[in-house]
């Protein structure tokens, strides 16, 4: 009787704490203390090369109006969503690097997670938008302009990025309700699978596994929407240098930006589900913090070099010439 008496109030001591909880501490820095200061430079130096490449194609575009175009339209929103997506992830790490511990507020916690979620979903929403755009471009040429309006421009890009943000944060929602009985993330940043596991009951986490079930069906259809998309291109170009010479110029950077995404968010997946406990930490954290790296850093690379007209625009500014 009295063991378990003892053993209630010990459960019921534990679901105070949790609801006590408000703060998490980020476990991923522990075994990196002595190269915090090289990291922090790099990581810093890296930002900031991020926002320099995105914030150029970004101003080109909307200063020359030659590039009002849907395309270009759609590539400046891509690099806001870059920068979107590495304000949620590298100002919070830079400090965690010159911090003794690690540590983030719950609804802070939330927020990275919603911003770090719905930055990925953008990013395959707006490559869709895109493989779209190249689709009518190449296989429906007399009616692009009629078909890609200014109207319907909008509209799509309201949509990739409302409807990532109103899954990511459905996800949130979600994992907000759950009773959590650690503080502690074994990660550089947070993540709601990482949050979920984290809860007391397993039982009251299955509606999260559904809706996250649907996530990822609602973003396979997008990828076999892409796939199709470049089929039916491919096929077009086939019979027709000039539609061929105008794939390679302006598909190939879109494609590259698909493999960049899909190579990133597939290594990230496949070492959350397989990733084994022996990798050294610093491994894993540059597994954690890839996609925070590379796709900001090289799509607006790619466009730059690889688009003429951006090309041009950039070294127009570069020459200071009218």
């Amino acid at each position: 009787m009295e063991l378990s008496f003892t053993g209630t109030r010990s459960f019921l001591t534990m679901m105070d704490n949790v609801s006590q909880t408000r703060r998490f501490f980020l476990l991923g820095l522990n075994e990196t203390n002595n190269h915090r200061f090289t990291l922090f430079f790099l990581t810093l130096l890296c930002y900031c090369v991020i926002l320099l490449v995105n914030t150029t194609v970004i101003l080109i575009i909307i200063m020359d109006k030659n590039l009002h175009e849907p395309m270009y339209i759609l590539i400046c929103t891509f690099c806001i969503n870059g920068l979107y997506g590495s304000a949620g992830f590298y100002p919070k790490f830079l400090w965690d690097l010159l911090s003794p511990v690690q540590v983030i507020s719950y609804s802070g916690c939330l927020v990275q997670v919603q911003v770090n979620a719905s930055f990925a979903f953008s990013d395959l929403s707006f490559i869709s938008v895109m493989a779209y755009d190249r689709y009518v471009a190449i296989c429906r040429p007399l009616e692009y302009h009629s078909v890609m309006s200014k109207r319907r421009i909008i509209m799509l890009v309201c949509f990739s990025w409302m409807t990532p943000f109103c899954i990511a944060g459905i996800n949130v929602f979600l994992t907000s309700r759950l009773k959590l009985c650690s503080q502690y993330i074994a990660k550089i940043y947070c993540m709601n699978w990482m949050i979920v596991k984290l809860a007391c009951f397993p039982a009251e986490t299955a509606v999260n596994g559904i809706v996250v079930y649907i996530t990822v069906i609602i973003y396979l259809f997008h990828g076999i929407f892409i796939v199709l998309s470049y089929m039916y291109i491919i096929k077009t170009c086939a019979n027709s240098i000039e539609n061929r010479a105008k794939f390679m110029q302006t598909c190939v950077p879109h494609l590259t930006s698909l493999l960049i995404f899909l190579v990133n968010i597939l290594s990230d997946v496949m070492f959350m589900q397989f990733g084994s406990k022996d990798f050294p930490q610093a491994f894993k954290n540059f597994v954690a913090m890839e996609y925070f790296v590379i796709p900001p850093l090289l799509n607006p690379l790619i466009y730059g070099f690889k688009l003429s007209k951006i090309r041009k625009g950039i070294l127009v500014v570069l020459t200071l010439k009218k």
